[in-house]
C-alpha cells in the first residue's frame, strides 16, 4: 500500500466513522420524513422545517470530513500529499456550497 493511500484510510478513526454513521442515519430517517410528509401534504412550514435540518444535519458531516482531512494533512502528509490532498478536499466543499 502507498503512503498516499495508508493515510487516506487513517484520517478517520473508528469512532469519527461510528459519529459520521450515525448522522447519516438520522439525515436518512430525516428524508424518509419529508418524503411522507410531501405524500400526506403538510404544510409548507413543517416540509421546510425537516428539510432544514436536514441541510444543517449534512453541513455537519461535511464540516468533519473536512477538518479531519485538513487535521491529517496538517499532521501527517508531506508538502506535495498536502496539497494534493486540500486541492481535492477545496473542490469537493466548493462543489457541496455551489449545489448547497
Amino acid at each position: 500500500m502507498t503512503k498516499t493511500a495508508k493515510t487516506k484510510n487513517a484520517y478517520l478513526s473508528d469512532e469519527t466513522i461510528k459519529t459520521l454513521s450515525d448522522g447519516l442515519s438520522r439525515i436518512e430517517g430525516h428524508v424518509g420524513a419529508v418524503k411522507r410528509m410531501i405524500q400526506e401534504r403538510r404544510c409548507c412550514d413543517e416540509i421546510l422545517t425537516q428539510t432544514a435540518a436536514v441541510k444543517a444535519a449534512l453541513n455537519r458531516i461535511t464540516i468533519t470530513l473536512v477538518e479531519k482531512e485538513l487535521l491529517t494533512c496538517l499532521t501527517g502528509c508531506g508538502q506535495f500529499e498536502a496539497e494534493e490532498r486540500m486541492d481535492a478536499a477545496m473542490k469537493a466543499l466548493g462543489s457541496m456550497l455551489k449545489h448547497g
